[in-house]
Parts: C-alpha cells; sequence; structure tokens
C-alpha cells in the first residue's frame, strides 16, 4: 500500500510540490479559522445574555462580541461607525477563507496539468518503428499520470468543504451579531 502511495506521488512529478502547498495551507486555513470562530471566541453565552438583559459585562474580553461593544462605548453617538466596526469585524472573522475558493479550484487544475503532462511522456515513447506503444508501459504510464489529477482532487474536495462549513459558520454569527448590535445600539444611546 505504502510502495503503491508513493508511485502515485511519483506519477504527479513536479507538480507534486505546489499541490503540496495547496494541500498544506487548506490544512493550515480549516483549522486555523475552525479554532478562531468557535463559539467561546467570538460570542461567548454569558456576554450574549448580558448584552439581551442589559446588564453589565463581563468577561470575553477579547472576542469578537466584546470588541464591538467595547467600541461602541467609546463611539456612543456614532451608530455608523459602531456598525461599520461590526461589518470590519466580520471581515476579520473571513480572514483566510476565500484563498480555500482559490485552493479547491487551483488544485484540480494543477492536477489536470500533471495528467495532461504525463499523457504526453507516456505516447511520446510509442515506437517510431512500428507506430505502437509498449502495453505494460503505456498502461502503467497512463495510471501514473492521472495520479496528479486524483491528489489534486484529494484536495480539492476538502478544501470546498471546509470552505462551505466556514462560510456558513461566519454567516450565522453575523446574523446572530447583527440583531445582538441592535441592543448594543439601544444600550449606548
Amino acid at each position: 500500500m505504502l510502495l503503491a502511495m508513493i508511485r502515485v506521488f511519483e506519477g504527479a512529478g513536479l507538480l507534486i510540490y505546489p499541490l503540496a502547498v495547496c494541500s498544506a495551507a487548506a490544512v493550515f486555513i480549516i483549522c486555523e479559522r475552525a479554532f478562531a470562530l468557535r463559539k467561546a471566541a467570538v460570542m461567548p453565552q454569558d456576554l450574549v445574555d448580558a448584552v439581551v438583559s442589559g446588564r453589565p459585562l463581563v468577561g470575553g474580553k477579547h472576542t469578537v462580541l466584546a470588541r464591538i461593544v467595547e467600541f461602541a462605548e467609546q463611539h456612543k453617538n456614532d451608530e455608523g461607525a459602531v456598525k461599520a466596526f461590526a461589518r470590519l469585524e466580520i471581515n476579520r472573522m473571513e480572514r483566510g477563507v476565500p484563498y480555500l475558493d482559490v485552493i479547491y479550484a487551483a488544485a484540480p487544475l494543477i492536477g489536470l496539468t500533471g495528467t495532461v503532462m504525463g499523457l504526453l511522456r507516456v505516447f511520446s515513447q510509442i515506437s517510431p518503428d512500428t507506430g505502437l506503444p509498449d502495453p505494460v508501459a503505456f498502461t502503467s504510464g497512463v495510471a501514473l499520470a492521472l495520479s496528479a489529477t486524483v491528489i489534486g482532487l484529494c484536495i480539492a474536495i476538502p478544501s470546498l468543504v471546509g470552505s462551505g462549513y466556514l462560510q456558513r459558520k461566519i454567516e450565522n454569527y453575523a446574523a446572530q451579531l447583527d440583531v445582538l448590535l441592535e441592543r448594543i445600539l439601544q444600550r449606548s444611546r
């Protein structure tokens, strides 16, 4: 099994390096954003309850909601600035996620490029005398040529799923923050 995996990576040729970069970037972005977008880091329940009930705010000083509340308290008479700051915080939550869109679009294309290069290599080995390839070499060469596409798809699919999950999570937080923003603005008037 390990030998087969090594042959698949070898089949990708030099394009294994950009595919590896795409893979590492996707894993990093998904893990980092999943950690940064956990509920306790964005809007802890005790802080949400305090905003909703109008109680004094305690805890969660380094969260997205706490930064919005603090900004609102500093700019009590500027509702537009508070809303703009909230949009900036939502934009900060989206940091890195658009790169996943690039990765899930680029990885299969890089893999396809590797496949085309591999197929060109295979077809260039056709014997000029007979016009036929060596059947064993031809079959294994085509299989190896397709390995770059497989690797590209194996990178693209988790990137697509991760991007969709993270974008939906950010949209949910944005909707919740929009509702809480009305309470925050009422409080600061």
